[in-house]
Order: structure tokens, then C-alpha cells, then sequence
């Protein structure tokens, strides 16, 4: 419908639909979600900072409840929720959320630990100082005023912002397909940089962030950003940073330390971030840490306790670093409102917008002081002729009933002027107060002639605002909080196992799947351990602390653990099935400390193999993964490190085979390739991977022997290979293989073959 006319037009609905949302867009952006490049804030917080100097809460008045000023917000201001005009009216008070508050609250205004600020009828506010020079000279006509939403008043369109509030504190928001995230900064830092720009137009960013090198957090930090970061995100107005805890490392007696956590990351919540350690503690994914505490009052105090003072305390911060909100990414974009339009700005340029807001605020208010200046001469010069001329001024007073045409036509004032000699009191008639009049006007006449120098030359009022800025450094600056660093070193992966000290275990499983680990690596004499019923040893491994011990089942599927975690002691352990999420009736054939960053070779009884790495044989979760394929019948052989790059196969039938390791592929998952050629009723009795220089040593029970020409049995994958020498037909087996774990349902054993 036409609003205008009444008449029902027709119209294509997509159009209509676009209409109204780039016009719900347009709203939504400029009018609540971002901020001002003149004086860094929303609307919403520009009419709260406005209603409160209505409501005269000046730093050194008393304050009033919060529920008061928003009332007066959303009552004549504002017409949306009081609680999102409180909410907002909270964070300018919140001394961890903002660098400089524009709010003196008093009360609950919530805490560092995310917890929110009481309701708005127990807390009471005030301007701050900050909040003072932000509304400065506004009665002065230095900004524009427009009617208020039901037209009954008038606010501001923008603030005079003696203050930069902009960079200085920052600004958050969500608008329709855009938003802003401005970090606060350090003021003494910013008004120096427009103190240079003032000087040196022309400079760069590269040249500003000499003055201005990057933000500065309420609640500090350290920045982890090298100087070419910084300089990427300032020139373009779009990045992020890192920013890391402030942490200290205390030392105590007998060589034991702790850490402190003093300062954490902007934004973060401390009860949230002292909850994420203590899951991972509670988790063992944080296995080298004892315990963290809060033990903070007005300062920041997160206490780490280590498990041991051997671990080294860069590893531990870099795991936390990774895993906790001890290290953020602060995002920065720098859309703001600039001249009614949304516009992503570049350091120079947020900094020259400011500065071209002053100076306009400055010509506003030079006229309006050189207008009243001239109101206030006009008025002067009036008193001044009724003081030379006093007995006949009086003397028409009295004569006349209407006294002022007369003083008008007899010392050629206008009506204003007679108005004013009339309103004289007679104390001010005194000799001295003629005196006053004179040292007044050529005062006001002096300053006229200043003011109109500087509104004829620009230099001289960019001299008058450089003297401003000077004088509001000298009032707001304050020392850096955030620490500027580097950019750290390449990022490392760490885990777990990385920070767990290396101390010598001996992991020993039974054949019924039972696990512990005992101190050292010391023989294992398999009559002096301990066992269930009729359970007995199957493997026992050396290992250390921070090794990652995989287990593999008869079904081809791995499940692991660190070596640290594991059951120890002089009892019977655990059974597996307790550790892990083991299918009913699948058993461990096979255990070994796993190098991440080596190759293995796989061998199975029916002649399959294949490389593997050492990363793919770790599962991370506790219900394992199939990494081997077996097929019918076929059992794990062996699973050891590549010690060379020749693999030798001794078959059942008394064949020898050497080939290329390289002729074997790597799988994170299958059933390899065939090593040596098979008959039907056969199996392969061993296998190996050696050096060519280092030649295979066989083995028969009886004796020994060193082969280092293998030329007779060298050929490809897959073939027969050659028969064994006579005296070694007999169950030859190659030394450093060991027997393999025996499959409970075949039932290999050396007498066998």
C-alpha cells in the first residue's frame, strides 16, 4: 500500500524484500552496532554518558542508582531494553573490560571471572574524568543536535571527545554482513602519534607504529607479534595477533618451582580458564601438572604445581599455551562509521578522522566564542557610555516613564544596549567598576583578534589543538600494561608424553591381557613375578615414562596409552579391558614402546607384510583402531623397528629370501604385500630387516652363524628363495627377531618348526 495515498500498489516481492532489509541493515549498522570514528561509540553509550550529564553525576558529584540513568536512557533517549541499556552502561564501568572507564561505578559491576554485575537498583554510577572531557564544551555548539526519537528533546549527533576513545578503549560489535573489533590502546601512546601527525601530515603507518606499536589490554598480557604482524594488520585494518598470560616462574626450596599465572589474556574469563586446566588435569591430558589453584584477591594469582621439578617449565606453558586460553587470538577490523558510511580504516586514517573531528570542534567553537565575545563588546560599550555619563543617563531615568527610547536617540544605542543600562544595578556605578568594564573589553577585544587569527589560518589552530593534546596527555596518560614480544618461535606440536619424565619403566603384559609396569630395566626373571591363577608371561618390554606403549590384539587393532598412565606396582595390574574399550574375546598378542617419527616393519604368519609409521600405530582413543587386516587363519609374526634397508624371510619349508625393503609399501591400514612365495601347508618361521653391511645371523638353538654374503638368496619380493645351508635346515631362526607372542588360537611354538 502507497502510505502516502492509501492505494494498493502491486510489486515484485523480491524487490520489496531487499528494500526493506537493506534498510533494517542500514539501521542496524549505523545506528547500533558500530562505532563513530569521531568519538569511538555507539549510540547507545553516547546517550548514556549524555544522560548522565543531564542528570549532572559529574566525577565529584554523588552518585545515583544505575536504575535512574537508565530510566532516563530508554525513557528519553534510547526506547529499546533496559537491561541492554544497562548491560552496556556495565561495561564502561568494567575497569577489565575497557582501558580507560567512562563509568565511576559503585557496587557489583561483575568481575574478571565472568561473573555478571548485580541489577541495576543495587549499583549506583557517576562519570569518570575520562567520561568529563569526552562531553567537553558540548553546550558550546561544537557538535550537531537532532531531535531525540519522539521529538520532546534534542541530543547530540557525535561528542566534542577531547578524549581518543576510539583507540583508547576500543569497540566490539555485530552488524548486518559486517562487523568490528577494535583492541583498546594506551592514550599517552595515541595522542603522541597524532602529535606527530599534527607535525609530519604525511606519515606512515610504518612510521606511527614507532610511537603507537599495538594495543594495550586492561588486563595485560604479553603480545606475540614481531613487528612485520603488526605493521600487516595496522596499514590494512583487518588481522589478528597473539596474545599470551603473563607468567612467572617461582622457585622453592630444594629445587622445586610453580608457576603464577599474573595476568590473562583480554576477554577471557578467569573461572573458565582455571576450569579448562583443571579438566585436562582431571582428563590426564595435562599429565605433568599436580594442580592449579585460584589464590588471587585484588591481584591475579593462578597457581600451577608440576608433578616433578624435572619437567621442564617452557614445555609445560608451550602444552598450555596450545590446549588453555592462556594464548588467544585477538581479532582486529577496523569498520567504523565515517562520514555516515561503514568503512574499514587504516591507523593514519582512525587517527586523522579524530583529529579532523577536533579541529572542526575547534572552529565550531571559536566562532561561538568570538559570537558571544561580540555580544558580550556590544553590552560593554553600553556601560561604558552610562558610566561617563552617568548624572545625565540618571537624570533621563528619572524624567521619563519610558526611559529607554530616549537613552537611544540621546547616545545612538540600539535597544539592547538601553535594555542593559537600565538593568544596571547601582553598586555598579562605582568609579572602580568603570575601571573593570575597560580591562574587560580590551581583554575580550585581544581575545577576539586571536580568535579570528586562528579561524584565518589553520596553523594556528592546529598549534591550538597540539597545546590540547599536550595538556590531555599530561592528564590521561599512563604507564604500557601489555608487554610487546616477538613473534615465538615455530609452533611444536607437544603432547602429553613430551612433558612426562623420561624415567626407565618395564612394561610387562600376562598372556590373559594383564598389564602393569615395574621401576627400571632390569632382567625380568619370569619365576619371580607375580601372576592370577593360571596366567603367565607373554612380553615384557623396556620403556620409559613418556613413552606411548601400543598394544595389538589378534584382530589387527591397536590400542595405546602413555607409559606414565599404565598400572604399576608389585601387584597383578589391571586387565586391559579395564583401560580400554576391548572387544569381548579379542587378545593381546603384541606389545612395544612406539617411536612416532620411526618405521616399522609388520610380518604375519601366512608371509604379509608392510611398513607402517610410528604415528599410525598410536590410537587416541580408548576404543582403539584396525590397523591391521589379517586373513584367514593369519596371525601377527612380528612388528619391529626397520633396521635396515634388506629384509630377510625364512620359510617353514627351509627357504631363505633377501629382498629390497623398498619394495614394500607403507599403510597406515591393510594387509601388506606376500614377502615370499608359500606352499599350501607352510607359514613363515621369521623375518627381518639388517643393514647389507651388517649381514643376518642365524640361529638354531645349538649354534651360530653370520651370513654377510647373502648373494645365493637375494631376489625379488614374493619369490622362493634359496635352501639354507646344511647344519641350519633345523628350526633356524634369525638373531635380534626374539620368538613372537604366541596366537592363543594356534598355538605356535619354536619346537614346532
Amino acid at each position: 500500500m502507497n502510505p502516502e495515498s492509501g492505494v494498493i500498489v502491486d510489486a515484485p516481492l523480491r524487490l520489496e524484500l531487499e528494500t526493506r532489509y537493506l534498510a533494517y541493515a542500514l539501521s542496524t549498522i549505523i545506528s547500533r552496532s558500530l562505532p563513530d570514528v569521531r568519538d569511538g561509540l555507539k549510540p547507545v553509550h553516547r546517550r548514556i554518558l549524555f544522560a548522565m550529564r543531564a542528570l549532572n553525576l559529574d566525577p565529584g558529584s554523588a552518585y545515583k542508582k544505575s536504575a535512574r540513568v537508565v530510566g532516563d536512557v530508554i525513557g528519553k533517549f534510547h526506547p529499546h531494553g533496559d537491561q541492554a541499556a544497562y548491560d552496556a552502561m556495565v561495561r564502561l564501568a568494567q575497569e577489565f573490560a575497557v582501558r580507560y572507564p567512562l563509568v565511576d561505578g559503585q557496587g557489583n559491576f561483575g568481575n574478571i571471572d565472568g561473573d555478571a554485575a548485580a541489577a541495576m537498583r543495587y549499583t549506583e554510577a557517576r562519570l569518570t574524568v575520562a567520561a568529563r572531557a569526552m562531553l567537553e564544551d558540548l553546550n558550546l555548539d561544537v557538535v550537531d543536535f537532532v531531535a531525540t526519537y519522539d521529538g520532546s528533546l534534542e541530543e547530540p549527533t557525535v561528542l566534542p571527545s577531547r578524549f581518543p576513545n576510539l583507540l583508547a578503549n576500543g569497540s566490539t560489535g555485530i552488524a548486518v554482513g559486517m562487523s568490528t573489533s577494535i583492541p583498546p590502546h594506551n592514550v599517552g601512546e595515541i595522542l603522541d602519534a597524532c602529535l606527530k601527525l599534527i607535525r609530519e601530515p604525511d606519515a606512515t603507518v610504518d612510521q606511527l607504529l614507532e610511537i603507537l606499536p599495538g594495543p594495550d589490554f586492561p588486563t595485560g598480557g604479553v603480545l606475540m607479534a614481531d613487528r612485520g604482524e603488526r605493521l600487516a594488520v595496522y596499514e590494512s585494518g583487518r588481522g589478528s595477533l597473539r596474545l599470551r598470560a603473563r607468567v612467572i616462574r617461582e622457585d622453592l626450596p630444594r629445587g622445586a618451582w610453580r608457576l603464577v599465572v599474573t595476568e590473562i589474556p583480554y576477554q577471557v574469563p578467569k573461572s573458565r580458564l582455571i576450569e579448562r586446566i583443571a579438566e585436562l588435569i582431571v582428563e590426564h591430558k595435562c599429565m605433568f601438572l599436580e594442580d592449579v589453584r585460584d589464590e588471587s584477591d585484588e591481584q591475579l594469582r593462578i597457581v600451577l604445581e608440576p608433578r616433578s621439578s624435572r619437567i621442564d617449565p617452557e614445555m609445560v606453558l608451550a602444552y598450555l599455551y596450545k590446549n588453555t586460553d592462556l594464548e588467544t587470538r585477538v581479532t582486529m577490523n577496523f569498520n567504523v562509521i565515517d562520514h555516515g558510511r561503514p568503512r574499514v580504516l587504516d591507523l593514519a586514517s582512525l587517527l586523522k578522522a579524530w583529529l579532523a573531528h577536533r579541529f572542526t570542534v575547534h572552529v565550531r567553537r571559536a566562532r561561538f566564542e568570538l559570537a558571544r565575545i561580540g555580544e558580550r563588546l556590544h553590552l560593554l560599550a553600553a556601560h561604558l557610555i552610562a558610566h561617563l555619563n552617568i548624572d545625565e543617563v540618571v537624570a533621563i531615568i528619572k524624567e521619563h516613564d519610558d526611559p529607554a527610547p530616549v537613552l537611544m536617540r540621546r547616545f545612538e544605542l540600539d535597544k539592547e544596549q538601553a535594555e542593559a543600562i537600565l538593568n544596571l544595578r547601582l553598586r555598579a556605578l562605582r568609579r572602580l567598576e568603570e575601571m573593570e568594564i575597560r580591562k574587560e573589553t580590551a581583554e575580550k577585544e585581544a581575545r577576539a583578534e586571536e580568535l579570528r587569527a586562528m579561524l584565518a589560518e589553520d596553523r594556528l589552530m592546529w598549534s591550538a589543538i597540539e597545546g590540547e593534546l599536550r595538556k590531555t596527555r599530561q592528564e590521561f596518560a599512563d604507564p604500557r600494561r601489555t608487554e610487546l614480544a616477538g613473534a615465538p618461535p615455530l609452533e611444536v606440536v607437544l603432547k602429553p608424553e613430551d612433558l612426562t619424565p623420561r624415567d626407565a619403566l618395564t612394561v610387562i603384559l600376562s598372556r590373559k591381557g594383564w598389564v602393569r609396569t615395574v621401576r627400571g630395566h632390569e632382567e625380568i626373571v619370569e619365576e619371580k613375578l607375580r601372576f592370577k591363577g593360571e596366567d603367565s608371561l607373554l612380553m615384557a618390554i623396556k620403556a620409559h615414562a613418556n613413552d606411548q606403549i601400543t598394544f595389538v590384539t589378534a584382530s589387527g587393532k591397536a590400542y595405546s596409552m602413555l607409559a606414565d598412565r599404565l598400572p604399576a606396582g608389585k601387584g597383578f595390574g589391571d586387565p586391559l579391558t579395564v583401560l580400554f574399550n576391548m572387544e569381548g574375546g579379542d587378545a593381546a598378542v603384541w606389545v612395544m614402546a612406539v617411536d612416532p617419527e620411526a618405521e616399522y616393519f609388520v610380518v604375519t604368519r601366512l608371509g604379509q607384510g608392510f611398513r607402517v609409521s610410528g604415528a599410525d600405530l598410536i590410537a587416541s582413543r580408548k576404543d582403539g583402531k584396525q590397523w591391521l587386516t589379517l586373513k584367514p587363519n593369519d596371525v601377527l609374526l612380528h612388528l619391529h623397528p626397520v633396521r635396515g634397508g634388506e629384509v630377510a624371510a625364512i620359510s617353514r619349508g627351509r627357504k631363505m629370501l633377501v629382498c629390497s625393503l623398498e619394495e614394500f609399501p607403507v599403510l597406515a591400514r591393510g594387509q601388506g604385500v606376500r614377502i615370499q612365495f608359500l606352499l599350501s601347508d607352510e607359514v613363515l618361521l621369521d623375518a627381518i630387516t639388517f643393514r647389507p653391511e651388517d649381514g643376518v645371523t642365524l640361529d638354531t638353538g645349538k649354534r651360530q652363524k653370520n651370513f654377510a654374503d647373502l648373494t645365493l638368496w637375494r631376489g625379488r619380493r614374493a619369490t622362493r628363495g634359496a635352501m639354507l645351508p646344511h647344519g641350519f635346515l633345523s628350526g633356524a631362526v634369525f638373531v635380534g627377531t626374539g620368538i613372537s607372542p604366541l596366537d592363543a588360537g594356534k598355538g605356535y611354538t619354536r619346537e614346532m618348526f
